[in-house]
């Protein structure tokens, strides 16, 4: 079983910050790219930002120059590092990666329970 754990939400007022982490624990053979999400109200989950088992990053528009995604391949864990917060960050924040279990298992896609990141004055 593999398992997501999100940590680091919560309220922030505008122009604050937050750092957000993902831990993958259970049955790992591999993580290739790991990602995070973000769903407000009444609205679709959107991609925040990926970054590939490399290294490579991306990120969504709304958030280049003020989000930056980052990994520790050896504790399995990703973060999201997020400066200068404007109301419209205010979302559940989830976070997905591509794991294989074995090494003879196609990889599968894996979501955390999402932590709530409250932006208010």
């Amino acid at each position: 079983q593999v398992q997501l754990v999100e940590s680091g939400g919560g309220l922030v007022q505008p122009g604050g910050s937050l750092r957000l982490s993902c831990a993958a624990s259970g049955s790992i053979f591999s993580i290739n790219a790991m990602a995070w999400y973000r769903q407000a109200p009444g609205k679709q989950r959107e991609l925040v930002a990926t970054i590939t088992s490399g290294g490579s990053t991306n990120y969504a528009d709304p958030v280049k120059g003020r989000f930056t995604i980052s990994r520790d391949n050896a504790k399995n864990t990703v973060y999201l590092q997020m400066n200068s917060l404007k109301f419209e960050d205010a979302a559940v924040y989830y976070c997905n990666a591509g794991i294989r279990r074995r090494s003879w298992v196609a990889e599968a896609n894996y979501w955390g329970q999402g932590t709530q990141v409250t932006v208010s004055s």
